[in-house]
């Protein structure tokens, strides 16, 4: 059996950090996802290791194990790779009740991870317990959507063995959102299955801040504006509504727009709110008539 590098695949140190693993498998999961590359078996098989190698690295007690088997390895290799080959007998998982030989990864019908995996770990997916007795193995999935996805709500198509299970993201899903799919996860060695956790991250967005159900946005508005008063257009996730912008208003005045935020994860129909702060841009390059014209101001303002 084959050793395999799962610090290489992800592209990253073996003294990579938990937010540098994540990081690199959001990077790589969107360059490789079937959605991305239809029909290309090549991409597949990268996504199918990918996800293999976050499963164990993703997992603390799993990638300490693994390091260990590495450490094993590396020195095994070091003294010449002696005949007789390596003893993977002392790293295999125990296929006691609990463990499940071959698999049962929710994105593998019973096979989707290496033979490397189901020997050490005993196909346990995430939060598995390979040899010891549980009921069923839940597994968690990671699914990164932008804003205005998380507003209106959207799906995720998750490959499952030669099926696609389509997985329902709801309006108003923030970061850290678990959708469970019920049945969906890996099985004990009695065939029953866990459930299958779809775990939503969300881009940033260039426009907006989030904070809980609001929406917080910069608007830049120009000197007389502010001065004089007037109207501007305000970008929303539904589209420009417009803003009567009072007079003398000051750079950092917040406004409140009630209903343009985010609608709520467990009441969709209720939205928080959009608050917009303007920023007063100042004039450049005054023409020497304009800058007259300032000039007679800061007088009459001095006076």
């Amino acid at each position: 059996m084959q050793y395999k590098d799962y610090y290489e695949v992800m592209g990253v140190a073996r003294s990579a950090t938990a937010a540098q693993l994540k990081q690199a498998f959001r990077k790589l999961a969107r360059k490789y996802h079937p959605d991305m590359n239809p029909d290309d078996s090549t991409a597949e098989q990268k996504f199918k290791e990918l996800n293999e190698a976050y499963e164990v690295l993703g997992d603390a007690d799993k990638r300490a194990k693994y390091d260990q088997l590495g450490a094993s390895y590396q020195q095994w290799q070091s003294r010449g790779a002696q005949p007789g080959g390596f003893d993977w007998g002392q790293w295999g998982a125990q296929q006691g009740a609990g463990a499940q030989p071959g698999g049962g990864d929710a994105f593998g019908e019973g096979g989707g991870f290496s033979d490397f995996f189901n020997s050490v770990f005993g196909g346990s997916g995430r939060g598995g317990r390979a040899g010891a007795q549980r009921a069923s193995t839940d597994v968690q999935r990671e699914a990164t959507i932008s804003l205005l996805e998380a507003y209106t709500g959207t799906t995720r198509r998750l490959s499952k063995g030669d099926r696609t299970l389509e997985v329902r993201i709801p309006p108003g899903a923030r970061n850290g959102t678990r959708i469970r799919v019920a049945g969906e996860g890996s099985a004990d060695g009695g065939g029953r299955r866990g459930d299958l956790y779809l775990k939503v991250s969300i881009h940033d967005d260039e426009r907006f801040e989030r904070q809980d159900d609001d929406l917080h946005l910069k608007l830049p508005i120009s000197l007389y504006t502010a001065l004089l008063g007037g109207k501007e257009q305000v970008p929303t996730l539904t589209g420009n509504v417009e803003l009567a912008i009072p007079a003398d208003t000051q750079s950092g005045q917040a406004f409140r727009l009630r209903g343009k935020g985010m609608p709520q994860l467990k009441e969709p129909q209720q939205f928080g709110d959009l608050y917009v702060r303007v920023q007063v841009e100042l004039p450049r390059n005054l023409s020497p008539e304009e800058r007259a014209l300032f000039e007679s101001l800061a007088k009459l303002r001095t006076k």
